[in-house]
């Protein structure tokens, strides 16, 4: 059995920074709020059938979504699991994305994840009906004070991770000028941003970071790739020789931007040099690896094995949760040496990273 906590500020006021949001436990100045909920595993009657509903772009936006169908795609080939795939549309509304989990559920899919903080609410609103499906949310929170005991939040360090390839962008920029672009402005994107700005610093304190948001609160702004080429296009004007954008599939129009500028720009969530198009590719310096594959993976592997996860998990450069890749040979070798060291020091807990800009 698992014993959760039950908290109804805690939960509320952590939004979507899901790494802040640890149990009432972990804060020294008040834990008699909390209140602890027994929860037994999930039984899942037969055998693993597993859906993954994706967020807007869904399957093929070389970013957020295609990482987590990576991690199904894993444990298809280990495990032979019978799998169902839907997808977000812009702008639906949350009885659109609670249809589709019901739907799910009803045609005997005991495994449902939902892919991107956007489910939240709809899992919220079903996980009760069915308590003998097995929920996960990629970057999900509780939006309630009411334990879902079949619900795993799965969240990940993302500040700590864009603290690296901020350094890698300050180490290697030959302006001084580096740009962010963020998907949609809020408390999630934000974490890359800080932790961007934060490793550049470390690297340069003289260095600049301009940043800019594609959408202010709607979701299409991480399938928009020309919103992400205007953006990623002011910040080349104003100088900016390498961008990081945090932006789902509008990361695409960063790079086309990138290739037109004839500067350099870091990718997300996967290693995209590997995905991206040939005039694309020597543009991508590095990339930003939040492991929403270990997770998507690691989720099934829990209901494989009969124990379903449940509850926060929060994925970091310990567990090599998030990290930066070298595919393309763009980074010095002694850019990559700072970084494993900047990577050590966070481990140890010798630098915070802030998760707010």
């Amino acid at each position: 059995m698992r014993r959760l906590a039950k908290y109804s500020v805690a939960v509320a006021t952590c939004g979507l920074v899901l790494s802040a949001c640890g149990t009432a436990a972990d804060d020294d100045e008040d834990t008699s709020a909390a209140e602890e909920v027994t929860c037994e595993p999930t039984q899942i009657e037969g055998d693993p059938r597993v859906a993954l509903a994706y967020d807007v772009g869904g399957r093929g936006d070389q970013s957020f979504n295609d990482s987590a169908y990576a991690g199904l795609d894993q444990a298809v080939q280990e495990f032979g699991v019978e799998f169902a795939e839907g997808e977000a549309s812009d702008n639906e509304d949350e009885a659109a994305r609670e249809e589709r989990l019901r739907g799910f559920a009803e045609d005997g899919f005991n495994t449902i994840i939902g892919v991107g903080f956007a489910y939240s609410e709809s899992v919220n609103a079903v996980a009760p009906d069915y308590p003998d499906v097995a929920f996960a949310i990629i970057d999900g929170f509780d939006p309630d004070e009411d334990v879902n005991c079949n619900v795993a939040y799965l969240g990940f360090a993302e500040n700590e991770g864009s603290f690296l390839v901020g350094a890698a962008a300050a180490l290697q920029s030959e302006t001084g000028q580096l740009g962010f672009v963020g998907g949609v402005n809020n408390a999630l994107i934000q974490k890359f941003e800080a932790g961007f700005v934060a490793g550049a610093e470390a690297a340069d304190p003289d260095v600049t970071v301009e940043s800019t948001y594609i959408e202010q609160s709607d979701p299409k702004g991480f399938g928009d790739p020309a919103g992400g080429k205007a953006a990623a296009d002011g910040l080349y004007a104003s100088g900016a020789d390498i961008v990081f954008h945090a932006a789902g599939g509008s990361g695409s129009g960063v790079f086309d931007a990138a290739v037109e500028a004839g500067q350099k720009a870091i990718g997300v969530d996967s290693d995209q040099f590997l995905t991206a198009g040939d005039a694309q590719k020597p543009t991508i310096i590095t990339s930003m690896l939040k492991r929403v594959d270990t997770a998507t993976y690691g989720f099934i592997s829990s209901v494989v094995e009969g124990e379903p996860a449940s509850s926060y998990t929060v994925f970091t450069l310990a567990d090599d949760g998030v990290g930066y890749s070298t595919s393309g040979g763009f980074l010095t070798p002694e850019t990559i040496a700072a970084l494993e060291d900047y990577k050590a020091q966070i481990i140890a807990g010798d630098i915070t990273v802030p998760e707010a800009p």
